[in-house]
């Protein structure tokens, strides 16, 4: 980790860091103090549940690997129990399976260690701000051939069927389909939705895209197969065509 520098314009947001190495909790707790944050701190699974339940945080730190319960399973239990408290993984595997898992049960972003310090604050503050709903919101609907994003209630539909998306994944799909017909390059996806941009780090974009793709594939009126809309360009990125 790598020192950091005060911001006095940090977000004035609650953060619970969960690690059950105490070098590393203790470490980045001062520093997201540091730069702003109100820090708890929890060493296990556990403790991370009551400290989510008792007073909800405005983001959970959470690391993968735990002495009770892993933090795909911590997330997975918080979800279920109805919190929406944004989630920023911090995992020693840089395994794209794990990825993918921590997108699955609900995680909006993750580090790898070893990490710098303004790497995670940056994540940071752009989780709370999609969970804020700083997407540019223009009060309207979009509409993408079936599917269909209202940005006042942040509701996503296709041909009918609710859609439940993170802040993040929100963010993705509402970029694409402003952009509709365009391929996207990762590192314009990367940067807009994200709101980072670290060199060669696009692996977070294919991850996401593709559990997107899986939260989008629902059954037709008639329960035919839709048509997938998110098409990968290959060498060039991405781009949404409308089915219609």
């Amino acid at each position: 980790m790598t020192p950091l520098d005060p911001d006095q314009s940090s977000p004035a947001a609650r953060l619970l860091v969960v690690d059950d190495e105490p070098n590393i909790r203790d470490l980045l707790a001062a520093s997201l103090r540091f730069a702003g944050f109100e820090v708890a701190t929890a060493a296990t699974g556990n403790e991370a549940l009551r400290g989510a339940t008792d007073d909800p945080p405005d983001l959970m730190v959470l690391d993968v690997m735990l002495p009770d319960m892993d933090g795909f399973t911590v997330t997975r239990t918080l979800r279920e129990r109805g919190h929406a408290i944004p989630v920023l993984f911090l995992t020693a595997r840089d395994d794209v399976a794990d990825k993918v898992n921590g997108l699955t049960v609900g995680g909006d972003d993750y580090v790898t260690k070893p990490f710098s310090l303004e790497e995670v604050v940056a994540r940071i503050r752009a989780i709370l701000r999609r969970a804020g709903g700083d997407v540019d919101a223009g009060g309207s609907v979009i509409v993408c051939g079936d599917i269909e994003v209202d940005e006042d209630s942040h509701e996503v539909r296709r041909a009918g069927h609710l859609i439940e998306l993170s802040p993040t994944e929100y963010k993705l799909l509402r970029y694409l389909m402003l952009n509709e017909g365009r391929v996207l390059s990762k590192a314009q996806i990367l940067d807009h939705v994200w709101e980072y941009s670290w060199a060669g780090d696009t692996s977070i974009v294919e991850s996401y895209v593709s559990y997107l793709r899986r939260k989008i594939d629902v059954p037709g009126p008639d329960g035919e197969q839709l048509p997938q809309p998110i098409i990968t360009k290959r060498g060039f990125g991405y781009q949404i065509k409308a089915s219609r």
